[in-house]
């Protein structure tokens, strides 16, 4: 099929690109459970047929909303799909991720057209082409075109997977010497106590730590280990301060409830800017959501004045709520859906820390 130019995808009409968006967050969750059946059962015949289904009605979505784009992206999955529905080729696993990575990225680049933002960090060209050479391929070759397509658009072999980096706990403790071991005590207590508000944050404090200290490591340290590991561990407990209804709910937040979030990290810097030799970390936390562009809040700095912990943990903080954002569909998304969004979305964060978070995550996954 002829396609569009994949980075420079013209809007033909805002309002039907809109109703394109709204149609697709209503098959993409259908999708993703459906793929979660098969993989319980390789050999449900109903689930390939919803699966296909679904995809097949983006696309006419797509068409009839003159989204050329998601167009492209989806006639090769239509196609692949309809030979693992009639017999052709077989199942996998990493057919599975293959076809929720570009599920993922039609999504991420819907939503990214729609705001006016610029496509070349989604790699769709690697992505289309590795589509179309999968719909196209021998059946004995599925697989290896599956993976390639995996590792053309997130630069990660394949053979990632969920458990590699969910399972790992945060390194034993270093002695740190009184009165900031005593801060950091009261530090963890507070971060166990925010887990516990939610059964979706458990281990997230120690998943988090371990993350920002590899990375900061791997950076050659540019962030103090003790001020880093109390932003960590206090950089979201503003929110119990706010409505549950708003930092609790699941799936989509209204205006109001982004704008009552949007006053978490104040609340936890009031905190910390309180505790005498904690000034470092209350500013990574009060600068956690701030964006090099200037769009982030709540100061709307620009990258020259947000401090590197801020920027580190920006980074790190988004991959943790990637890998937790679609657990209304019933499944955590995969380290390599995860990673691959958040290099996809590699401008709204701090270049410099994007390379020594992808080698951490690179050595936890491919080891």
């Amino acid at each position: 099929m002829d396609l569009p130019p994949l980075n420079t995808a013209p809007v033909a009409d805002r309002e039907a690109l809109l109703e394109f968006v709204e149609a697709l967050d209503d098959q993409a969750p259908r999708i993703e459970r459906d793929v979660a059946r098969l993989k319980a059962a390789p050999g449900d015949r109903e689930a390939i047929a919803d699966i296909f289904r679904a995809v097949h009605n983006i696309k006419g979505d797509a068409a009839m909303c003159k989204v050329d784009l998601a167009v492209a992206i989806a006639h090769p999955i239509e196609t692949t799909l309809a030979r693992l529905r009639g017999g052709e080729i077989v199942f996998s696993e990493v057919l599975a991720e293959a076809v929720l990575l570009a599920v993922d990225r039609l999504e991420l680049a819907a939503a990214t057209l729609a705001n006016g933002k610029s496509l070349d960090p989604l790699r769709l060209p690697a992505l289309v082409g590795g589509l179309e050479r999968l719909a196209h391929a021998d059946a004995s070759a599925i697989d290896h075109e599956a993976g390639a397509l995996i590792e053309g658009v997130t630069s990660f072999r394949a053979s990632a997977t969920l458990s590699n980096l969910r399972g790992r706990a945060a390194a034993p403790e270093k002695s740190v010497p009184s009165p900031a071991a005593d801060d950091l005590r009261f530090f963890r207590e507070l971060a166990l106590r925010f887990e516990s508000r939610s059964a979706l944050f458990k281990g997230r404090t120690s998943r988090l730590l371990r993350l920002a200290r590899e990375t900061n490591q791997v950076a050659g340290t540019l962030v103090d280990p003790l001020q880093l590991e109390a932003a960590v561990c206090l950089h979201d407990v503003g929110m119990m301060f706010l409505p549950e209804s708003a930092w609790l709910k699941v799936g989509h937040l209204t205006d109001g409830e982004m704008r009552e979030l949007r006053a978490h990290p104040d609340l936890a810097h009031g905190l910390l800017s309180r505790m005498k030799g904690w000034d470092a970390a209350a500013e990574i936390v009060v600068q956690h959501h701030e964006q090099p562009d200037g769009s982030g809040y709540p100061r709307g700095l620009v990258a020259a004045a947000i401090c590197p912990g801020a920027k580190l943990l920006a980074i790190i903080d988004a991959f943790e709520s990637i890998m937790l954002k679609h657990i209304h569909r019933g499944r955590n998304r995969s380290v390599l859906r995860a990673i691959a969004e958040v290099n996809a979305c590699e401008r709204q964060f701090a270049p410099e820390w994007i390379a020594p978070f992808n080698l951490v995550i690179r050595r936890a996954i491919e080891t």
